[in-house]
Order: C-alpha cells, then sequence, then structure tokens
C-alpha cells in the first residue's frame, strides 16, 4: 500500500510537470521506472524451467521477492512488456503487454492472466519485485545512456541474467554503439554472450550474440524498442561491457531513383 501511494503521488507530479499517458503507457517518469522495480527471470538453463518454489527462490536469492499482480501492472503502464509467462506472487502466473499482437498476448494488452495454478510444480518463468535492485537490467526511456555489464569495470559474476528493455518516443530509433567489450569468447557463444533484440522482448527479432573481446560494430533498431539480454554460466568471467544507446531520428525516404538499404550517412541525434 504504501508503495502505490508513492507511485500515485509520483503519477501526479508526472501529470503536472507535463508528462503522462500516450497510447496507455506513461512516459518520461524516470522516478516510476526506478519505483517500480518489477523484473522478468528465467532458470538459466533455458525458459519455463521454474517451480513456483524454485521462482520464490531466484527473487530471494537476489534481494526481491516474487511480484504481485498490481506491481506488474504499475510496471506495464510505464512499458514493461515480456512475452513470456512467469511466476507471480501467491501462485498466479501471467505476463505483461504494452504492445498487442497476434503472436504474443493474444492480440490484448494488460497482465495476460493465467490465474491461480493449483499445481505449483508447472514449470514457467519469474517476476521479481525489488525496486533497489536496478543493476542489472530495467526498463529504460532516457534519450541516451551508458548500459554497464553487472559489477562493470570490475569483472561480472557468474550465473546472471540480465534485461535491458528500451524505450523509446514513438518514431525514433535505437543507435547502440559498443564502447567496451569483453565476455567470455567460446566458438559458439554458447557459455556467456550479450544477445540484442529489435523487438519489446527476446522472443523475437534476435539481431545477434555477441561474446570474445572483438568490439562489434554499431547497431541500429528499425523501431522505438531493442530489448538486450546478458547471460554468464557457472565457470569463466571476464571484463564485461560498456554500451551506449542514443535515440535518433528515423532515415529519410530513399530517393526514387536510387534503390538502397543502407542507414544514411548522416545521423541526427536528439
Amino acid at each position: 500500500m504504501i508503495a502505490l501511494a508513492l507511485l500515485l503521488v509520483a503519477l501526479q507530479w508526472d501529470l503536472a510537470s507535463g508528462w503522462g499517458y500516450k497510447n496507455g503507457v506513461l512516459h518520461n517518469s524516470i522516478w516510476l521506472e526506478q519505483a517500480a522495480g518489477v523484473y522478468h527471470r528465467e532458470s538459466r538453463s533455458g525458459k519455463y524451467q521454474l517451480t513456483y518454489k524454485e521462482a520464490k527462490a531466484v527473487c530471494q536469492y537476489e534481494g526481491g521477492q516474487l511480484a504481485t499482480y498490481q506491481q506488474m501492472e504499475e510496471a506495464r503502464k510505464i512499458g514493461f512488456h515480456v512475452c513470456a509467462a512467469g511466476w507471480m506472487a501467491k501462485g498466479r502466473v501471467g505476463y505483461p503487454i504494452v504492445k498487442a499482437t497476434f503472436n504474443c498476448g493474444f492480440g490484448k494488452t494488460g497482465i495476460i492472466d493465467y490465474g491461480h495454478r493449483l499445481n505449483k510444480s508447472e514449470r514457467w518463468d519469474a517476476y521479481c519485485y525489488n525496486p533497489h535492485a536496478k543493476e542489472c537490467g530495467g526498463v529504460l526511456t532516457e534519450q541516451k545512456r551508458i548500459i554497464k555489464s553487472p559489477g562493470y569495470p570490475e569483472e561480472y559474476e557468474n550465473e546472471q541474467i540480465c534485461y535491458w528493455h528500451i524505450r523509446l518516443n514513438y518514431g525514433q530509433r535505437v543507435h547502440i554503439r559498443f564502447l567496451e567489450f569483453d565476455v567470455e569468447d567460446d566458438t559458439s557463444c554458447l557459455s556467456d554472450y550479450l544477445e540484442i533484440y529489435d523487438s519489446y522482448d527476446d522472443i523475437h527479432g534476435l539481431l545477434d550474440r555477441y561474446c570474445g573481446d572483438e568490439l562489434p560494430e554499431d547497431v541500429f533498431s528499425t523501431g522505438n524498442v531493442m530489448t538486450l539480454k546478458f547471460l554468464s554460466d557457472s565457470s569463466v568471467t571476464a571484463g564485461g561491457f560498456q554500451i551506449e544507446y542514443v535515440a535518433v531520428s528515423p532515415p529519410t525516404e530513399p530517393d526514387d531513383t536510387k534503390q538502397t538499404t543502407e542507414m544514411p550517412e548522416t545521423i541526427t541525434y536528439t
């Protein structure tokens, strides 16, 4: 109740400051981004591997707890969108949808609710709540920001899963630039890796998977959203990474006489 009251106070302040809802999503409230404190976790062996007891343990290990339905909805209102069902508090299962698609959410927005599960041995992901655990992932709405691996510039730890969900204004695109990159190298990037998705979640739009210490080339989104996923296994670690993203204006329409699919050479930063 206290957290909800604080959210309502912050919402009133946001609206008074000219910030507010657009297409059902609250934009530009960095305070609310931090206050929501909801994040998605999966088993280190993959999706849909956690029983209710195991999901609770994952959240508690990080100093949090399973998110309530209301906490999930508050996070969804500010752009939290994950196309993966997970355990919530009191044995409930569901996932948050901001943008309706046929393949995710059955064409609906809101919390896609599977209800309270009688069989707590069913295997899903987990949705945790901890407003103070923002180092590893989060929902990012700033026009420009540096994303760092956990603990950077120190080496990252074993057995971590981090999601950064970038949500910009409609009509903008995401330009990602790698500043530093050092992730455990193996031939297929199966041990530790960073993945970048041109979508709201890590289900669709995989652009590439990165590991090793070679600095990757810049990446551009096709829309106003992008998801970064970092995973480390239980053995070797490395120096980690610094990545900068910047909101850019969309490319101009190509000249009818010139066929090209490349981004324009000059990008206007906002």
